[in-house]
C-alpha cells in the first residue's frame, strides 16, 4: 500500500502497511486515518555528559519522533551543541520541573524519559505536572537516596543487610557506633559504585571514610550540588554472585527484559564493574528468585511505570537487592541488548523500545534476541592522564566482538575507582553461548594497552586547593 490517503485530519503517507505518522508501526488503513499529522514529542532528561543521548536520537529519527532535551549544562551557554536543550539544575528537582513546565506550557508533550540517576526526580515531577504516566516523585526520590531506599525496603519486609547512616564530619570511630566487619561504606547519592569501599577492620574503615569524605568535598562533586555530602551509609557486606536486571513497568505490570551475569567477583575493596553477559547462566530457580525480589522492591517503593535497572547479590541465604534505579542501564551498555518485534525483520535497541513504551506504542510483545550478548566496561587500572591507546584494531578483530568504543579522551585525566565514575570505553560481543561472549570480551581486553601517566598537583581556580598527585 502506497500513496496518499485523505483522512479526516489530512494526508498521511503509507508505505507497505505502515503509517509514517505513527512512527512506522504496522496499522490498518482506517487506524492510519486518525493519526494526527503532528510528530510525537518526547522530553528526554539527561546529564550533559550522558553517553546515551545519541542512541536515543537515532531511535527517535527512525520513529519520526521529536526529542526535546532537558540537561544540566550551564544555562549561560548559548546552545553550544545546537540541540535547543533546556538547561536546569537537577539537584533541585522541583525547581527544575517548574522551569520545564513553564517552558512547555504551550507545547505538546507525549512522553518523558530520563537517562542517568540525577535527572530522574525532575522528570517524575514534570510527568506528574503534565498528567503523563510515570513513577510518583516520592518513589523516584527514594531510589535516588540509598539510605531511604534501605529504610523503605526494610519496613516492607524485603531482605536487606544491616545498615546505618553515619556523619562524615568528623570521620567517625567505628567502635563507638557498633560497626561490624566486614562492611561497605557508600555515599548516599552517587552512582556507578563511585566512592564505595569495603572495610574489613577499623583501620580500613577509617581510611575508607577519610577517602570518601575527601571525594565528597572535591570540586568535581561539589560542582554537582549533590545533597547528603556530609553523611554516608554503612552496611553489612554481602558475599555471593552479583547480577544486574533490566526491566520495564507498564501501569504496574513488571516485565523483566534481561538478567545480566557479572562474571568478575565484586569483592572489594572497590567495586568497579566490568563484564555484563546475558542470558544469565544461573539456575532457573535463582533467576525466578531474582524476579520475585524485584517485584517485592517495586511494590515496596511504589513504582508503577517506566524503565528499571536493578542489581542483586545471590548467596546461600537468598537474594539481596543492592539497588533499584528508575532509569535504563547506563553508559553505552544498552548496545548489548537487541529486541525482536513480531512482524519486524530487524531487531531494535533498548532506546527504541523505551521510546515506543513512553509513547504508548505497541511494545509488550518485544523479546530479547536468542543470541547471547555482553558488554565490558573497560576498567581504569590507575588514575592519571590518558596518553595513548594501543591494540584497538586487534581487539576489534577478535572473534565474536561486535564493537569497541574508546570513550575516554586522550590527554584528559581519568580517575580509577573509588574516586572514578567513567570507564576507558566499552567492548561488545555476541555469540551463541554466554560463555563464548565472556571469553571474547576477555580476549579483546587483553589486546588493549593504555598508557596513563601521573597527573601533577594543580591548584583549582575556584577552591584554591591542590589536586592530589596520582598514585601518591
Amino acid at each position: 500500500m502506497s500513496g496518499t490517503d485523505e483522512g479526516p485530519v489530512g494526508p498521511h503517507r503509507q508505505i507497505e502497511g505502515k503509517c509514517a505518522a505513527s512512527g512506522g508501526i504496522p496499522v490498518t488503513k482506517e487506524a492510519c486515518r486518525i493519526v494526527t499529522t503532528r510528530r510525537k514529542r518526547v522530553l528526554l532528561f539527561a546529564t550533559k555528559l550522558g553517553y546515551q543521548t545519541r542512541s536515543f536520537q537515532t531511535a527517535a529519527d527512525k520513529l519520526s519522533v521529536e526529542l526535546a532535551y532537558v540537561t544540566d549544562r550551564c544555562s549561560r551557554l548559548d546552545d553550544p551543541w545546537n540541540d535547543r536543550a533546556q538547561a536546569v539544575h537537577f539537584e533541585l528537582p522541583e525547581g527544575a520541573a517548574g522551569a520545564v513546565l513553564e517552558a512547555q506550557r504551550d507545547l505538546p508533550v507525549d512522553g518523558i524519559l530520563a537517562v542517568g540517576d540525577r535527572p530522574t526526580a525532575a522528570a517524575a515531577y514534570v510527568a506528574r505536572g503534565l498528567g503523563l504516566m510515570h513513577n510518583h516523585p516520592a518513589s523516584v526520590e527514594a531510589c535516588r537516596n540509598k539510605a531511604r531506599m534501605r529504610e523503605v525496603m526494610r519496613d516492607a519486609g524485603v531482605a536487606v543487610p544491616w545498615f546505618q547512616v553515619v556523619p562524615l564530619h568528623p570521620v567517625p570511630e567505628p567502635a563507638l557506633l557498633g560497626i561490624r566487619f566486614p562492611c561497605v561504606l557508600k555515599p548516599i547519592s552517587l552512582s556507578a559504585s563511585q566512592g564505595v569501599v569495603r572495610a574489613n577492620n577499623r583501620d580500613e574503615f577509617i581510611e575508607g571514610a577519610t577517602r570518601l569524605k575527601r571525594l565528597l568535598d572535591s570540586p568535581e562533586v561539589l560542582a554537582t550540588r549533590e545533597r547528603n555530602r556530609d553523611r554516608m551509609i554503612v552496611e553489612g557486606y554481602l558475599d555471593g554472585r552479583e547480577v544486574a536486571v533490566e526491566a520495564l513497568l507498564s501501569e504496574g505490570e513488571l516485565r523483566v527484559l534481561a538478567i545480566f551475569d557479572k562474571p568478575e567477583p565484586l569483592e572489594g575493596p572497590y567495586f568497579e564493574e566490568t563484564i555484563y553477559v546475558t542470558p544469565s547462566r544461573l539456575p532457573a530457580e535463582q533467576q525466578f528468585g531474582i524476579e520475585v525480589s524485584l517485584r517485592q522492591c517495586v511494590r515496596a517503593l511504589g513504582l508503577t511505570h517506566g524503565p528499571l535497572h536493578a542489581e542483586f547479590r545471590i548467596n546461600e541465604r537468598g537474594v539481596w537487592p543492592i539497588e533499584v534505579a528508575t532509569r535504563p542501564i547506563g553508559g553505552l551498555c544498552a548496545r548489548a541488548l537487541r529486541f525482536e518485534l513480531p512482524g519486524e525483520a530487524e531487531t531494535i535497541g533498548l532506546e527504541e523500545l523505551l521510546l515506543r513504551h513512553a509513547l504508548g506504542y505497541p511494545s509488550a510483545t518485544a523479546t530479547r534476541e536468542e543470541a547471547a550478548s555482553g558488554v565490558m566496561m573497560i576498567p581504569v587500572p590507575r588514575s592519571g592522564i590518558l596518553e595513548k591507546v594501543h591494540g584497538e584494531e586487534e581487539a576489534r578483530a577478535t572473534a565474536c566482538i561486535t564493537g569497541l568504543e574508546i570513550t575516554a579522551r586522550v590527554h584528559d585525566h581519568i580517575a580509577a575507582w573509588p574516586e572514578g565514575s567513567s570507564y576507558l570505553g566499552f567492548l561488545f560481543a555476541r555469540a551463541e553461548e554466554a560463555a563464548e561472549v565472556e571469553g571474547a570480551l576477555r580476549a579483546a581486553q587483553a589486546k588493549l594497552r593504555f598508557r596513563i601517566t601521573p597527573r601533577l598537583p594543580v591548584e583549582h581556580p575556584v577552591t584554591h586547593t591542590f589536586s592530589r598527585k596520582d598514585n601518591a
